[in-house]
Parts: C-alpha cells; sequence; structure tokens
C-alpha cells in the first residue's frame, strides 16, 4: 500500500472523544497517531459513525473531522 500522506503523523495514545452533529451523542476513543492534518483513532465500533463530526482532546481545540478510511475499530479521520 502506498503511503498517500502528504504531513506525518506522531504516535500518541490520547483519550478524545467523538461528538455526533448537534452534540447529543458521544462516543470516547484513543488517539493512536496525530498530525496538523488528521488523525487515526481507535475504539469499540466505528462502523455505524457518520462521514463527519466533531473530536475532543484535552489540550486542543474541537475539530471537525472527515472520515478517509474505516475499519471495526479503527477510523482515519481528516481535520477540516
Amino acid at each position: 500500500m502506498t503511503e498517500k500522506r502528504k504531513i506525518s503523523r506522531h504516535r500518541t495514545l490520547k483519550a478524545a472523544r467523538i461528538v455526533l452533529k448537534g452534540g447529543s451523542s458521544t462516543m470516547n476513543c484513543t488517539v493512536k497517531n496525530l498530525s496538523d492534518a488528521g488523525a487515526k483513532l481507535f475504539g469499540d465500533n466505528f462502523l455505524d459513525i457518520p462521514d463527519d463530526f466533531d473530536l475532543l482532546m484535552d489540550g486542543f481545540e474541537k475539530r471537525h473531522c472527515v472520515v478517509r478510511w474505516r475499519k471495526l475499530k479503527e477510523i482515519g479521520i481528516e481535520f477540516v
């Protein structure tokens, strides 16, 4: 598989929270790697997560995200 990222990501293990539209529903997750452009998230089940949401992490402002790829327990996101 060819690497398509323009910005390298750095390994991390940060607790985060996915906030769905309207803020009425949230899901805990872990940020496994992070860059200025996006991140890889780990969680229990990402198959039903919508293609866009907000991400909250301690020490960071809320970021709006778009899913670029997904597996059952991992998703790759881009910050928009």
